[in-house]
């Protein structure tokens, strides 16, 4: 059935069209984006220097055809700067966000956990989920999601845990100061895991997952990193992670992936030493859908109906909380657990933290 364009507000169409107009440009920056990154082409630009395309093809060893285009395409999304004259630069905000691993708005990981949900037997696998409910299992992606989701959340950790998170958690930082110990469950490639182990040199650190390629890679990156004689991995579930009683039982932007979410904090519960805290970090969000309709929102649940809802719902229970939980929500699951105390401890434009007590 065809629609009646008589009763099509046009000012409201043209609007409409220009939204779908703008995605369909970001889809298509996404791969290019990341290309970028692999063929070099944004660290050749970090000096702030205006370039020709034939001068950054010379500088990347690639053609100046294709380099043309893909500059034309940044410039035009708004990720490079046309100068004029054939001339494209990298500003100090453009470096921050697609050429410094470290800065704590470095934004590539975004983009290749999206782009790892893109491919046909991703949606497949979605597909299936859609029609039966059973979910898709995290193991079951493209490895480029780990990938992706660790360089996406770690510039943001590595910014505010040990400065600004975890000096709001009841007693924790003179705990481990002094020798404590704590866990970071679900904790995939390690970085978090890793922070804890570097801040706190006299403490000992436990990362669990469920997933044993993440766990043998952030074995890797603990000893990469020199931390491996305090910093441990093993391969566990939230359920059955052992080794407690932990001064601080850490969950970073992971609770609501969980299937039984509940079942996770009653464990934590008795894995937690006395006079202990649990730190949910979760991502930003408001109890009601109104308050979350807003482009942060939007990549939330996208992230959500890609990959957070799905992976829920493959596991026992299935409670899929999703990535836009919000406070009472979660809130709720950890009085279920028996956590009687519960408080919002700090948040970020990004995250929500928090902490969850006997």
């Amino acid at each position: 059935m065809s629609v009646d364009m008589s009763i099509v507000d046009e000012a409201k169409l043209n609007e409409l069209l220009g939204k779908v107009l703008t995605d369909l440009g970001a889809v298509a920056a996404a791969p290019l984006t990341l290309l970028g990154e692999r063929l070099g082409l944004f660290q050749a630009l970090v000096d702030g220097e205006a370039v020709t395309p034939g001068q950054l093809a010379e500088r990347t060893r690639t053609t100046e055809r294709n380099v043309r285009e893909w500059l034309a395409a940044m410039a035009a999304g708004g990720y490079l700067t046309y100068e004029g004259d054939d001339r494209f630069r990298m500003s100090p905000e453009q470096r921050a966000v697609f050429a410094e691993e470290n800065s704590p708005v470095f934004a590539l990981g975004g983009y290749q956990s999206f782009l790892s949900c893109g491919s046909a037997e991703e949606r497949d696998r979605l597909e299936r989920a859609f029609r039966d409910g059973h979910g898709v299992g995290w193991h079951e992606h493209h490895p480029d999601l780990f990938a992706g989701t660790a360089r996406f959340f770690r510039p943001s950790y590595a910014a505010h845990l040990v400065d600004e998170w975890l000096p709001t958690l009841t007693g924790v930082v003179e705990k481990l100061r002094t020798g404590g110990r704590a866990a970071d469950v679900g904790c995939g490639l390690g970085h978090s895991t890793v922070m804890i182990g570097k801040a706190f040199p006299g403490a000992l650190v436990t990362g669990f997952d469920n997933h044993g390629p993440s766990v043998d890679a952030a074995r890797e990156l603990a000893a990469e990193s020199g931390v491996s004689g305090r910093v441990s991995f093993e391969t566990a579930g939230a359920k059955d992670f052992a080794g407690g009683p932990y001064d601080l039982i850490a969950f970073f932007d992971c609770l609501h992936d969980m299937g039984d979410p509940v079942g996770a904090l009653a464990h934590s519960r008795e894995q937690l030493a006395e006079g202990g805290s649990i730190m949910l970090v979760e991502p930003f969000a408001g109890d009601r859908l109104e308050e979350n309709l807003t482009p942060l929102g939007r990549a939330y649940y996208s992230a959500s109906t890609l990959i957070c809802t799905p992976v829920s719902q493959s596991q026992e229970a299935g409670r899929a909380l999703g990535a836009q939980a919000g406070e009472e929500r979660t809130r709720q699951v950890a009085s279920e657990a028996g956590l009687a105390r519960f408080r919002r401890a700090v948040q970020t434009p990004f995250n929500i933290v928090y902490e969850a007590r006997v």
